[in-house]
């Protein structure tokens, strides 16, 4: 993997950094079975050499159940991404600042109290992967993501500081769009300059795209069959086929959609990725599969499989469809942003209390709230989903409609 990445401040360079990184993992199967694993960075023929000798070692003490094997795909045809990533080199580091640096100073511009870009980037990454068995498979693939970050931060006499983040993807940087990050972040900080706080009670609550797949990606092991087998999940073997949402929301993870940018054409154990179905008009149809969870639950892997000293599984891009929408009754409160997720989630027992930047909706207007946290359960909150917004957006984590929910906890200060 190759990488280049900046930050800026104040419009002098912060931080520019280049980097080149390579490893392989190997597993080796000796004659009882047992399976043992080796990683090098090492790459020449003596490194591989002693990578393939160590597995060799290690598969004396390699477990003797639920043995991980080939995936029965991983000689199965690839297909053709729906993305096509130029072939082109990685920008210069001068090229990055000077675009980086013009990004910061068309946002300072934007609003008098918009003081700082304390947090920002633009990075480029080429990656190289491949898988190859000794049963003949054999698969490579090159991708390139550019990506850039702008996070605001305001300063006025006697108010507090209010600030805003947006991001964007592309696999190149000339269609990067950095105009339309510049625009996103810029609107959100003037919107939150005039706040007020907001009474602790029960609301209705509208998601953004962004802040409700955030939310489900923070309980993602719903759909990890690894997760499951280690009753590490609030879902069990018995919950696939059982409505766990309601009948308006349907979860796709699509690690092809033409959204997804570096979009990878195959998994660690050389499965072909796919869409893959989670929920469909809210009961649950699909897991996230390696080749040994599909092997114990009777079906094929899925292609979210990563390999490593233990096989694990993980998801690639969300999609969720878009809904028939809703009226915004008085009183909603618009999460735009959710914070310190790796804080406040509790992804085994459901509950969550989250910090979040957004609006309170009244007398048609959107009110900036000071500063409050949303607390709730995410197998209760899927199921008093009450409306889906008519239009996808594309967030990092997928593409999905605003979110609509029943009355959840909000805490002000």
């Amino acid at each position: 993997m190759d990488e280049v990445s900046v930050q800026v401040q104040q419009g002098e360079p912060k931080q520019v950094k280049a980097s080149q990184r390579s490893g392989i993992t190997v597993r080796v199967w000796n004659s009882a079975g047992r399976l043992g694993v080796a990683s090098t960075t090492q790459l020449d023929d003596c490194g591989l050499e002693t990578a393939l000798e160590m597995a060799k070692e290690a598969s004396a003490f390699g477990v003797t159940e639920d043995i991980p094997d080939f995936s029965p795909l991983a000689t199965a045809p690839l297909g053709e991404p729906t993305v096509t990533t130029p072939d082109v080199p990685l920008a210069a580091a001068k090229t990055l600042l000077d675009q980086l640096i013009a990004a910061e100073r068309e946002l300072l511009s934007r609003h008098p109290a918009i003081a700082s870009v304390p947090y920002n980037g633009l990075s480029q990454r080429r990656v190289e992967r491949f898988y190859l068995n000794s049963e003949g498979a054999n698969r490579q693939q090159t991708t390139t993501t550019t990506t850039l970050y702008l996070y605001s931060k305001t300063d006025e006499a006697g108010r507090k500081p209010r600030s805003a983040g947006a991001i964007r993807m592309s696999p190149d940087l000339e269609h990067l769009d950095i105009a339309g990050c510049i625009d996103e972040v810029a609107d959100k900080t003037i919107r939150h300059l005039a706040y007020e706080p907001i009474a602790s009670g029960q609301y209705p609550v509208l998601f953004s795209p962004a802040a409700f797949l955030s939310l489900l990606n923070a309980f993602s092991n719903l759909f990890n069959a690894q997760n499951i087998l280690d009753r590490q999940s609030l879902s069990t073997p018995e919950s696939l086929h059982q409505a766990i949402a309601s009948p308006l929301l349907s979860i796709y993870d699509d690690a092809r959609h033409p959204e997804n940018v570096g979009q990878p054409l195959f998994d660690g154990e050389g499965t072909p990725t796919r869409r893959t179905p989670l929920i469909e008009q809210g009961v649950l149809t699909g897991l996230y599969h390696s080749a040994g969870t599909a092997r114990r639950f009777q079906t094929q892997p899925t292609g979210h499989a990563n390999l490593g000293a233990k096989v694990t599984v993980s998801g690639h891009f969300y999609d969720v469809p878009a809904g028939e929408g809703g009226d915004r009754p008085d009183g909603l409160v618009w999460i735009d942003e959710l914070h310190a997720l790796h804080a406040g989630v509790k992804a085994l027992q459901g509950s969550f209390s989250l910090p979040f930047d957004g609006w309170l909706l009244r007398n048609g207007e959107a009110i900036s709230i000071e500063a409050a946290t949303v607390a709730g359960d995410i197998r209760s909150l899927l199921k008093n989903i009450r409306h889906l917004g008519t239009e996808v957006e594309v967030t990092p984590y997928g593409c999905g409609p605003q979110v609509w929910v029943s009355p959840l906890a909000i805490t002000g200060e």
